[in-house]
């Protein structure tokens, strides 16, 4: 007789839960947004990843982040300020929304 798995006791959503949450544990990558808990620090990251690869995204958000650490930061700053930070990205709307 074959071991009985605990994930195989639960319901299939909860088994397939804990079989994902497993692989994260293992294979997630280590980005700059992961965990922290910042909203704002997550809306940035969301914001640049639409349309731009992640590899890419990273030395723009971390130098975004340095120079507008909060939404007030960011919400105080020159529109050209916001702007020079995001060249490169393209997608300029995404920088003024």
């Amino acid at each position: 007789m074959q071991p009985v798995s605990p994930l195989t006791l639960l319901h299939p959503v909860d088994a397939f839960r804990g079989t994902l949450l497993d692989w994260y544990d293992l294979w997630a990558r280590r980005l700059p947004w992961r965990g922290d808990i910042s909203p704002y620090h997550t809306w940035v990251s969301e914001i640049m990843l639409q349309q731009t690869q992640t590899a890419t995204v990273i030395p723009y958000y971390l130098r975004f982040i340095k120079r507008f650490p909060t939404v007030q930061y960011l919400a105080r700053a020159p529109i050209d300020d916001v702007l020079k930070q995001w060249e490169g990205l393209g997608y300029y709307r995404r920088a003024h929304n």
